[in-house]
């Protein structure tokens, strides 16, 4: 392993630390303010702003941005940052296209709201959709930050965003509650602003100052951040601009696959208002986890997966020692989320009622949704296993492969769609979050598929980290079984005595968990202290 490498797996590390930290905030934030607004205004509201009104302003974004960040983070070593950052303001007018096209959907083509019941949707619309256009101005920021590992600044300006978004927000909701719609615009728009502002006061303090000249940092000029044309060269580097061409077909289809539900519930009216905000909750609640620790990982170990391996090279013709390291580190990563998985699949099942009943009272705890919960909690898993994956991927996918790739993206999609409508006219909500498994265990067998095929060629085995001890399989059934006894005993409308007594056994069975974990997965165990401890350790010191 060259020193090179170790230092980037380093910052990775302790990129995917800071990037969890964020996560819990974010979501914490979130949650409670879902909570608090759920006693000013009405689920129809609430529906519509978590499942429309967001699906516009993550389309938008996604479709906008995706494909360029996937292409701009790839290991280059002859990078010209001039054209890459050109490429990436090209961002910004395809968002004015997709938001100003996707904003007639919204308002011409889709089912209209009752304006009794949900007023000021047209400016919702309007409001939302210039939101994710002034978040696409701070793309080239992003992209620069993202390449260079600068960890705080992507801290502290979500942190800082997501902070005054939710103190607007909760602003609003007490003092003018009848303002609806507006209350949420408002706050979105804040939100991105203040995440705009953030990068660019950074980099106007950055660029030109003695650490950026220590650092080699490739911009030395701000006005090298705008759009520049120079001679004898062209606007961007059309190699890279074909690769993000080949991402933009595949963003396309995985967001279908990402937000496929809510497309279905958007454009075919399978759910009132009511029911998706319902079900929203629910799904939110279910992923909580996920989103705290699968996303930052998948997120930041693209980046290292991207700069260690050299794009639609075999293993064979890699450096062996990036090899190896790569292999070690998607093997523990692999057995890291599918351990975090299983635990949330199998604690879910019997604490799935409380959590519902303690966050949303008897609205949430009643009827389907502890049954949504429970089945969202085996998706959890599948979810964590395919991001670290599909990371791997798509970090070392040719642009043939990933050509290829926009295929099966594609009859995915087509599938997903059809079984998400089927199965929830035949299962209710239940039906998006079975379609979800069925496509999920289809992309994950892809990639597990490439994977294999990519390191045959070497001794490295990294599929390995999705074979568990039998011994950890065991303590974990029988913990399934004890909780699950236990639910039937003290929860959930027994009193708050019977609920405690529930969450001790619980405590017990996932100590007892976590114990079998640290006997039996001692190379994980080593990977986490080395990696991923050591990081909050030189946070708190410094």
């Amino acid at each position: 392993m060259t020193m090179e490498s170790q230092d980037l797996l380093t910052d990775t590390t302790r990129l995917a630390s800071y990037n969890i930290l964020l996560q819990v905030l974010f979501r914490v934030l979130t949650f409670g303010l879902n909570a608090f607004t759920l006693r000013f205004v009405s689920k129809e509201i609430i529906g519509l702003v978590n499942v429309r009104l967001t699906l516009l302003y993550s389309t938008i974004v996604f479709l906008a941005r995706e494909a360029f960040r996937r292409a701009c983070l790839s290991n280059d070593k002859n990078q010209n940052w001039t054209q890459t950052v050109n490429l990436l303001w090209l961002t910004v007018p395809l968002g004015v296209f997709w938001s100003l096209f996707l904003g007639w959907i919204w308002l011409e083509v889709l089912e209209v709201p009752d304006p009794d019941t949900i007023p000021h949707y047209g400016i919702g619309v309007l409001m939302f959709g210039l939101s994710a256009v002034v978040e696409l101005l701070a793309e080239p920021f992003w992209v620069l930050a993202q390449a260079h590992l600068f960890v705080r600044l992507k801290v502290v300006a979500e942190s800082l965003s997501i902070i005054l978004k939710c103190l607007l927000t909760v602003l609003l909701v007490v003092l003018h509650p009848h303002w609806g719609l507006y209350i949420f615009s408002l706050s979105q728009l804040l939100y991105t602003t203040i995440l705009v502002v953030c990068y660019v006061t950074y980099f106007g303090k950055f660029v030109g100052s003695p650490e950026a000249k220590n650092k080699y940092f490739p911009v030395t000029r701000m006005i090298d951040l705008l759009p520049t044309v120079k001679k004898n060269q062209a606007f961007v580097d059309w190699t890279q601009a074909k690769l993000t061409w080949s991402f933009f077909k595949q963003s396309f289809l995985k967001q279908i696959l990402t937000e496929g539900e809510r497309y279905v519930m958007t454009f075919l009216n399978v759910l009132n208002f009511g029911d998706q905000g319902v079900y929203d909750i629910v799904n939110n609640l279910g992923s909580l986890v996920a989103r705290f620790i699968f996303m930052p990982i998948e997120e930041s170990f693209y980046v290292f997966f991207a700069k260690v391996l050299e794009r639609g090279k075999n293993a064979k013709n890699q450096r062996q020692d990036d090899i190896a390291m790569s292999a070690a580190v998607l093997e523990s990563l692999l057995k890291l989320v599918l351990l975090i998985g299983l635990t949330i699949t199998v604690f879910g099942y019997a604490y799935s009622q409380l959590a519902l009943d303690i966050y949303g009272g008897s609205m949430l705890s009643s009827g389907s949704g502890p049954s949504l919960l429970r089945t969202y909690c085996l998706y959890v898993l599948l979810l964590a296993v395919n991001g670290v994956t599909e990371c791997f991927t798509f970090a070392s996918m040719s642009k043939e492969e990933v050509d290829r790739y926009n295929f099966v993206m594609l009859v995915l999609s087509f599938t997903f769609l059809c079984f998400s409508y089927f199965l929830t006219w035949w299962l209710g909500s239940m039906g998006f979050i079975l379609a979800n498994c069925f496509n999920m265990g289809l992309r994950i067998a892809h990639s597990i598929r490439y994977i294999h095929n990519y390191y045959k060629v070497s001794t490295q085995r990294p599929l390995m980290g999705l074979i568990l001890s039998p011994s950890i399989i065991l303590v974990y059934f029988i913990s399934g079984l004890v909780t699950s006894y236990s639910e039937v005993l003290f929860c959930c409308e027994k009193g708050w005595l019977p609920r405690l007594i529930h969450i001790a056994v619980g405590a017990l069975c996932c100590t007892a968990c976590l114990i079998a974990i640290i006997f039996k997965e001692t190379k994980l165990i080593h990977f986490i202290r080395t990696q991923f401890l050591i990081q909050y350790r030189k946070k708190n010191t410094e």
